[in-house]
């Protein structure tokens, strides 16, 4: 335990390293930017990846952007806003707030769902609990409370666990029991606010420049059927 704790130590320091060198050259190329960031983190051993923030930028000509959070033994590292494909855009825009990609003791995997799921089964991060109900649920240890706040509410019940990990086995995204994560879902609403308040924005920008077109189509073919009307009289 304790060699193990010395490593996640060593492995730390080399994530800033990393990272920082990451960040500095993070914009240009054609790799994706999850790609850069498994490349820099190929030597860490666990981690896992969630899409903490997304935007799109321009009416005519748009530009996509994804912010990450990178979780390892000790933090949780955001990212700056990095710029993505518009397909990949597209392909993730369910999974706000969610674990897009997971690696356990080397062994990656693109398993979707709430973040911190991940962790939940190994001893080295909790271990499960018996509530006065008899329910038995997810407890973090201390130092991984930090796991446990992006979740955005109580423990994982075992139930909830064996829902996700059926979900992974059929390779399907895990919203949660009620879908509440996700872009669509209740508890991430109230996780992402400027998320949300940015759609609302470029929403009633849309509306608005709809708007001033078809009154500018309507007053064209006033101002034409005037024009012609005025002929007839003469």
């Amino acid at each position: 335990m304790l060699k193990k704790r010395s490593m996640n130590k060593c492995y730390f320091v080399a994530i800033v390293a990393i990272l920082t060198s990451f960040f500095l050259c993070a914009c240009g190329g054609s790799r994706l930017p999850l790609e850069k960031i498994r490349t820099s983190l190929k030597g860490v051993p666990t981690y896992s990846i969630v899409l903490d923030d997304m935007k799109e930028e321009g009416n005519l000509f748009k530009t996509h952007y994804h912010k990450y959070s990178i979780i390892t033994d000790d933090k949780a590292t955001k990212t700056d806003w990095l710029e993505v494909p518009e397909n990949y855009y597209k392909q993730n825009v369910s999974f706000l707030g969610m674990t897009i990609w997971v690696k356990k003791d080397g062994k990656e995997s693109k398993n979707i769902g709430p973040p911190g799921y991940e962790y939940v089964g190994d001893k080295w991060y909790g271990q499960w609990n018996t509530n006065s109900s008899g329910q038995s649920f997810w407890a973090f240890y201390g130092q991984y409370h930090f796991i446990s706040a992006m979740l955005g509410h109580g423990p994982i019940f075992r139930s909830q666990y064996a829902n996700y990990t059926r979900s992974l086995t059929q390779n399907r995204p895990y919203y949660g029991t009620n879908k509440e994560y996700g872009t669509n879902g209740s508890l991430t609403k109230k996780q992402k606010p400027n998320f949300y308040s940015r759609r609302m924005a470029r929403m009633r920008t849309k509306q608005s420049s709809f708007s001033d077109r078809v009154n500018q189509r309507v007053g064209r073919t006033r101002t034409s059927a005037r024009g012609r009307s005025g002929t007839w009289g003469k």
